[in-house]
């Protein structure tokens, strides 16, 4: 079984792939810590609008060890709330 988690709690954009529950095929982050360092902390909105810039490409990062893509993902995990 394959998983795709999606983690996007607070300044980071992220999704990994698992094998079994067990094995790591592979693990994309995109970081917001420079967008936010200006600011002094985490600025929700921007955290959100960053989300919706980078999800995609963070995912699509994530499905590339996998031949068939999201044909291959029989399960999508994510975070809900922070």
């Amino acid at each position: 079984m394959k998983l795709l988690a999606i983690e996007t709690s607070c300044d980071e954009t992220a999704a990994s792939v698992l094998h079994d529950g067990r094995t790591v095929l592979s693990s994309i982050v995109s970081s917001q810590i420079a967008a936010h360092a200006a600011h002094g902390g985490v600025v929700p909105e921007l955290a959100a609008r960053m989300h919706l810039e980078n999800i995609a490409a963070v995912v699509d990062a994530a499905l590339q060890p996998l031949p068939g893509g999201w044909d291959d993902i029989d399960a999508v995990a994510v975070t809900r709330g922070p």
